[in-house]
């Protein structure tokens, strides 16, 4: 399913979502630090595993807002696990311009 990418105004963020929308792994993992710090709903996950199982099986359906320069998007999201609901997605870039950092979880706005 084809979404509306041009609210993306971070390249580095962008790039990320567009990896995750089409289950590209390669792309994903090229995009973060060897090191990334990931957190799901405030618990902290082990990267690699998480997105090995979600790539392909979770996407946004819709980006309903972007903020903090870019770094952080809510939208609709579905994972063919848990269903359907609304998530954000933060992102911190180090100064190599890798994802340092994601968070993820469910929101309420």
């Amino acid at each position: 399913m084809a979404i509306d990418l041009t609210k993306l105004s971070n390249v580095k963020v962008k790039a990320a979502i567009m990896a995750l929308q089409k289950g590209d792994e390669k792309t994903w993992f090229s995009l973060f630090a060897a090191e990334v710090a990931f957190y799901d709903d405030g618990n902290q996950m082990k990267f690699n595993n998480f997105f090995r199982k979600a790539l392909g099986h979770e996407r946004f359906t819709c980006i309903d807002k972007v903020e903090n320069n870019g770094l952080e998007v809510y939208g609709h999201f579905h994972s063919d696990q848990w269903g359907d609901f609304k998530t954000c997605f933060k992102f911190q870039v180090n100064k190599e311009g890798k994802i340092a950092r994601l968070d993820i979880g469910q929101a309420s706005y």
